[in-house]
Protein backbone atom coordinates (compact mmCIF):
# COMPACT_ATOMS: atom_id res chain seq x y z
CA UNK A 1 0.00 0.00 0.00
CA UNK A 2 1.71 3.29 -1.34
CA UNK A 3 1.59 6.48 1.18
CA UNK A 4 -0.61 8.23 -1.10
CA UNK A 5 -3.21 5.81 -0.87
CA UNK A 6 -2.99 4.72 2.73
CA UNK A 7 -3.49 8.81 3.22
CA UNK A 8 -6.58 8.68 1.28
CA UNK A 9 -8.04 5.67 2.98
CA UNK A 10 -7.42 7.46 6.62
CA UNK A 11 -8.61 10.54 5.05
CA UNK A 12 -11.92 8.26 3.93
CA UNK A 13 -12.41 7.03 7.55
CA UNK A 14 -12.56 10.29 9.38
CA UNK A 15 -15.04 12.17 7.25
CA UNK A 16 -17.61 8.62 7.71
CA UNK A 17 -16.94 8.79 11.38
CA UNK A 18 -17.63 12.52 11.56
CA UNK A 19 -20.19 11.30 13.83
CA UNK A 20 -17.94 10.39 16.42
CA UNK A 21 -16.22 13.69 16.83
CA UNK A 22 -19.22 15.91 18.15
CA UNK A 23 -17.64 19.15 20.21
CA UNK A 24 -19.53 19.97 23.27
CA UNK A 25 -19.94 16.02 23.80
CA UNK A 26 -16.86 15.96 26.04
CA UNK A 27 -17.79 16.82 30.16
CA UNK A 28 -16.08 16.18 33.29
CA UNK A 29 -15.83 12.31 34.64
CA UNK A 30 -18.40 11.08 37.47
CA UNK A 31 -16.92 10.75 40.96
CA UNK A 32 -16.70 7.38 42.18
CA UNK A 33 -19.50 7.85 44.76
CA UNK A 34 -21.65 8.62 41.29
CA UNK A 35 -20.28 5.20 39.40
CA UNK A 36 -20.72 3.23 42.38
CA UNK A 37 -24.64 4.27 42.99
CA UNK A 38 -25.31 3.61 39.43
CA UNK A 39 -24.04 0.39 39.53
CA UNK A 40 -26.13 -1.93 37.76
CA UNK A 41 -25.47 -6.03 37.32
CA UNK A 42 -28.05 -7.35 34.86
CA UNK A 43 -29.19 -11.08 35.23
CA UNK A 44 -28.62 -12.42 31.54
CA UNK A 45 -25.63 -14.33 30.89
CA UNK A 46 -22.12 -12.76 30.27
CA UNK A 47 -22.15 -10.86 26.98
CA UNK A 48 -20.63 -8.76 24.65
CA UNK A 49 -22.95 -6.58 22.13
CA UNK A 50 -21.48 -4.60 19.10
CA UNK A 51 -23.23 -1.50 18.63
CA UNK A 52 -22.74 -0.28 14.45
CA UNK A 53 -23.93 2.74 13.27
CA UNK A 54 -24.42 2.71 9.91
CA UNK A 55 -25.63 5.88 7.23
CA UNK A 56 -29.25 5.31 5.65
CA UNK A 57 -28.19 7.14 2.65
CA UNK A 58 -24.26 5.54 1.76
CA UNK A 59 -24.40 2.37 4.09
CA UNK A 60 -21.21 3.90 5.47
CA UNK A 61 -20.16 3.22 9.49
CA UNK A 62 -20.41 6.13 11.77
CA UNK A 63 -19.80 4.79 15.20
CA UNK A 64 -18.84 2.01 16.81
CA UNK A 65 -19.36 0.82 20.84
CA UNK A 66 -19.35 -2.40 22.67
CA UNK A 67 -21.91 -3.39 25.30
CA UNK A 68 -20.10 -5.21 28.47
CA UNK A 69 -22.37 -7.44 30.70
CA UNK A 70 -20.17 -8.64 32.85
CA UNK A 71 -20.69 -10.07 35.87
CA UNK A 72 -19.63 -7.76 38.26
CA UNK A 73 -21.67 -4.70 36.33
CA UNK A 74 -22.55 -3.79 33.07
CA UNK A 75 -21.30 -1.03 31.53
CA UNK A 76 -20.91 0.45 27.86
CA UNK A 77 -17.92 1.30 25.84
CA UNK A 78 -18.64 4.13 24.24
CA UNK A 79 -15.26 5.67 22.49
CA UNK A 80 -15.77 9.55 21.14
CA UNK A 81 -19.37 8.54 21.40
CA UNK A 82 -21.36 11.48 21.72
CA UNK A 83 -25.18 10.15 23.36
CA UNK A 84 -24.20 11.43 26.75
CA UNK A 85 -27.28 11.20 29.68
CA UNK A 86 -27.01 13.48 32.73
CA UNK A 87 -28.16 10.47 34.76
CA UNK A 88 -25.26 8.17 33.07
CA UNK A 89 -22.46 8.80 34.82
CA UNK A 90 -19.30 8.49 32.66
CA UNK A 91 -15.33 8.09 33.18
CA UNK A 92 -13.27 7.83 30.29
CA UNK A 93 -15.44 6.80 27.89
CA UNK A 94 -17.01 4.09 29.72
CA UNK A 95 -21.07 4.78 30.65
CA UNK A 96 -22.20 3.07 33.63
CA UNK A 97 -25.43 2.06 35.43
CA UNK A 98 -26.72 0.43 31.79
CA UNK A 99 -30.06 -0.57 33.39
CA UNK A 100 -32.81 -1.59 31.06
CA UNK A 101 -33.82 1.62 30.16
CA UNK A 102 -30.59 3.04 29.90
CA UNK A 103 -29.66 0.31 27.25
CA UNK A 104 -33.03 0.74 25.18
CA UNK A 105 -32.69 4.68 25.51
CA UNK A 106 -28.68 4.23 24.11
CA UNK A 107 -29.72 2.18 21.41
CA UNK A 108 -32.67 4.14 20.48
CA UNK A 109 -30.56 7.34 20.18
CA UNK A 110 -28.77 6.97 17.99
CA UNK A 111 -31.16 5.19 15.51
CA UNK A 112 -33.17 8.05 13.60
CA UNK A 113 -33.90 9.01 10.04
CA UNK A 114 -30.85 8.86 8.89
CA UNK A 115 -29.02 6.18 10.32
CA UNK A 116 -29.97 2.93 11.71
CA UNK A 117 -28.34 0.16 14.36
CA UNK A 118 -26.51 -2.76 13.82
CA UNK A 119 -26.88 -4.62 17.07
CA UNK A 120 -24.99 -8.14 17.25
CA UNK A 121 -24.41 -9.74 20.67
CA UNK A 122 -22.57 -12.71 21.59
CA UNK A 123 -22.51 -14.65 24.72
CA UNK A 124 -18.89 -14.77 26.15
CA UNK A 125 -17.32 -16.19 29.34
CA UNK A 126 -17.28 -14.69 32.67
CA UNK A 127 -13.78 -14.15 32.62
CA UNK A 128 -13.80 -12.60 29.07
CA UNK A 129 -16.67 -10.41 29.81
CA UNK A 130 -14.66 -9.09 33.20
CA UNK A 131 -11.26 -8.89 30.94
CA UNK A 132 -13.30 -6.70 28.23
CA UNK A 133 -14.40 -4.31 31.57
CA UNK A 134 -11.07 -4.37 32.48
CA UNK A 135 -9.54 -3.23 29.39
CA UNK A 136 -12.30 -0.80 28.37
CA UNK A 137 -12.01 0.84 32.02
CA UNK A 138 -8.48 1.31 31.19
CA UNK A 139 -8.66 2.91 28.01
CA UNK A 140 -9.56 5.78 28.99
CA UNK A 141 -10.89 8.81 26.61
CA UNK A 142 -10.62 8.10 23.05
CA UNK A 143 -9.26 10.68 20.47
CA UNK A 144 -12.04 12.03 18.01
CA UNK A 145 -13.11 9.50 15.26
CA UNK A 146 -11.23 6.46 16.44
CA UNK A 147 -14.39 4.97 18.37
CA UNK A 148 -13.62 1.91 15.89
CA UNK A 149 -9.96 1.81 16.25
CA UNK A 150 -9.86 1.33 19.88
CA UNK A 151 -13.64 -1.07 19.80
CA UNK A 152 -11.37 -3.32 17.74
CA UNK A 153 -8.13 -2.85 19.56
CA UNK A 154 -10.29 -4.12 22.71
CA UNK A 155 -12.05 -7.16 21.02
CA UNK A 156 -8.59 -8.47 19.47
CA UNK A 157 -7.15 -8.61 23.09
CA UNK A 158 -9.63 -10.86 24.63
CA UNK A 159 -9.69 -14.45 24.77
CA UNK A 160 -11.56 -16.31 21.37
CA UNK A 161 -11.54 -12.72 19.75
CA UNK A 162 -7.74 -12.18 18.52
CA UNK A 163 -8.77 -13.38 14.86
CA UNK A 164 -10.29 -9.75 14.90
CA UNK A 165 -8.38 -7.01 13.12
CA UNK A 166 -7.87 -3.66 13.73
CA UNK A 167 -9.40 -1.35 11.79
CA UNK A 168 -11.01 2.46 11.39
CA UNK A 169 -14.17 1.06 9.63
CA UNK A 170 -17.13 -0.09 11.69
CA UNK A 171 -19.29 -1.65 8.97
CA UNK A 172 -15.77 -3.99 8.53
CA UNK A 173 -15.73 -4.72 12.39
CA UNK A 174 -19.05 -5.94 12.56
CA UNK A 175 -18.85 -7.93 9.60
CA UNK A 176 -15.59 -9.57 10.80
CA UNK A 177 -17.92 -10.39 14.41
CA UNK A 178 -20.59 -11.35 12.11
CA UNK A 179 -18.81 -14.71 11.63
CA UNK A 180 -17.88 -15.78 14.81
CA UNK A 181 -20.33 -18.21 16.11
CA UNK A 182 -23.12 -17.65 18.52
CA UNK A 183 -23.30 -13.89 17.28
CA UNK A 184 -27.07 -12.75 17.06
CA UNK A 185 -27.86 -9.78 15.12
CA UNK A 186 -30.29 -7.32 14.77
CA UNK A 187 -31.00 -4.00 13.01
CA UNK A 188 -32.80 -1.14 15.00
CA UNK A 189 -34.37 1.41 12.98
CA UNK A 190 -36.54 4.69 14.05
CA UNK A 191 -37.99 7.84 11.89
CA UNK A 192 -36.82 10.35 14.66
CA UNK A 193 -35.64 13.66 13.50
CA UNK A 194 -32.05 13.57 12.73
CA UNK A 195 -30.52 15.60 15.76
CA UNK A 196 -30.22 13.03 18.07
CA UNK A 197 -29.51 15.88 21.14
CA UNK A 198 -33.36 15.92 20.84
CA UNK A 199 -34.20 12.33 21.85
CA UNK A 200 -31.53 12.95 24.71
CA UNK A 201 -33.68 15.71 26.11
CA UNK A 202 -37.07 14.30 25.77
CA UNK A 203 -34.64 11.17 28.21
CA UNK A 204 -33.93 13.16 30.63
CA UNK A 205 -37.19 14.60 31.01
CA UNK A 206 -38.95 11.72 31.37
CA UNK A 207 -36.73 10.46 33.93
CA UNK A 208 -36.83 13.69 35.97
CA UNK A 209 -40.49 13.77 35.64
CA UNK A 210 -40.29 9.57 36.92
CA UNK A 211 -38.51 10.55 39.98
CA UNK A 212 -35.93 7.85 41.98
CA UNK A 213 -35.94 4.87 40.08
CA UNK A 214 -37.57 5.94 36.68
CA UNK A 215 -34.70 4.40 34.91
CA UNK A 216 -35.23 1.16 36.01
CA UNK A 217 -38.09 0.18 33.78
CA UNK A 218 -37.86 -3.09 31.34
CA UNK A 219 -37.56 -2.95 27.85
CA UNK A 220 -33.79 -4.66 27.42
CA UNK A 221 -32.73 -5.15 24.26
CA UNK A 222 -29.52 -7.19 25.61
CA UNK A 223 -32.59 -9.96 26.84
CA UNK A 224 -33.23 -11.46 23.74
Amino acid sequence: MTMRFRSAVLCAAMVALAGCAVPGANRPDASPEEVAAARYRHDGPPAITLYTMVNNRSDAGAHSSLMINAPSQRVVFDPAGSVRAKNVPEVGDVLYGITPDVAEFYGRAHARETYRVRIQRIEVPAEVAERALQLAQASGPVAEAQCTVATSGLLKQLPGFEGISSTWFPVRLADQLAKYPGVTEQVLRENDADDKQIAIAEYEARITAAGPGGRNRSGDQDSQ
